[in-house]
């Protein structure tokens, strides 16, 4: 692939239904830590793993709308039920590049797994749709995919109850049957779930790997940004702006989580 040689100093925007794309912003300042970033989260509508396919793209495209008015040059989609549901409708609504979660995701583990068995995890929109296995089995028809819906855990995760009795018995719980089928690949298709990455190895098994939708989205970001002339050419690391449609007060106390760190202008738009 021939890398053009402009630049482009727009930000990238990231949405999703609330706070758990923050684990897709992290990685994104990680690897692209020139660039700027504008975050949203639409809290006063979450969760979106509940919702029907027609909300969820309706709420979406709303969404890419208010990025637009930021002036990104690309828009992750930092939602695994948002992905699975809109991301091909987004994608003929809009000029900018969208990247979703899935594909991402779906390629680091089928370029994993030594056996074939892939196990997928995520909301119950995001198993229903069945996004996972139809990219996988795109990739490889001779994958054999077993999903298990995990609605229990972003409740944990915004709890903070990452490693204890609790967590440890819903994951045993959600993952028994995957676990039984001995997958050597396990993603993690939700952007709330990185925050159980340790209990869920435990549980799983040191074989297994764990693939991070978060991780692989914000490497494909920079192939995109890289082959068509978009990076930011500064040598300052990039500046971050986060909004919500609701609750900011809560947004900033759960993104010290999924950070590591504190944020504290947060802004609440309509």
């Amino acid at each position: 692939m021939r890398v053009k040689t402009m630049h482009d100093g727009r930000p990238i925007g990231i949405f999703d239904s609330g706070v758990g794309g923050l684990t897709v912003a992290r990685q994104v300042r990680k690897i692209l830590p020139r660039e700027d970033v504008v975050y949203f989260g639409d809290t006063a509508r979450v969760p979106y793993g509940t919702k029907s396919k027609e909300t969820v793209t309706k709420f979406s495209v709303e969404n890419v709308e208010f990025l637009m008015r930021h002036n990104v040059k690309l828009v992750i989609v930092a939602c695994n039920t948002a992905s699975s549901l809109s991301l091909t409708f987004l994608r003929r609504c809009f000029k900018v590049p969208i990247l979703g979660v899935i594909e991402p995701g779906a390629k680091a583990a089928a370029g994993s797994s030594r056996s074939g068995r892939i196990g997928v995890i995520g909301t119950n929109a995001t198993i229903q749709s069945g996004a996972y296995e139809k990219a996988l089995k795109k990739m490889s028809r001779r994958l054999q995919v077993s999903s298990a819906s995990c609605p229990l855990f972003v409740p944990l995760v915004e709890e903070g109850w990452l490693d204890n009795a609790v967590a440890r018995a819903v994951i045993a719980t959600y993952l028994a049957s995957i676990r039984a089928r001995r997958v050597d690949t396990l993603v993690l298709g939700c952007t709330h779930y990185p925050l159980l990455k340790k209990a869920i190895g435990t549980y799983m098994g040191r074989p297994v790997m764990l693939v991070d939708s978060a991780e692989e989205v914000a490497r494909e970001a920079k192939v995109i940004l890289s082959a068509n002339g978009l990076l930011n050419a500064s040598r300052a690391r990039g500046s971050e702006r986060y909004f919500v449609s609701d609750e900011p007060s809560r947004f900033v106390k759960l993104a010290r989580r999924f950070l590591n760190r504190q944020v504290t202008c947060v802004k609440r738009v309509t």
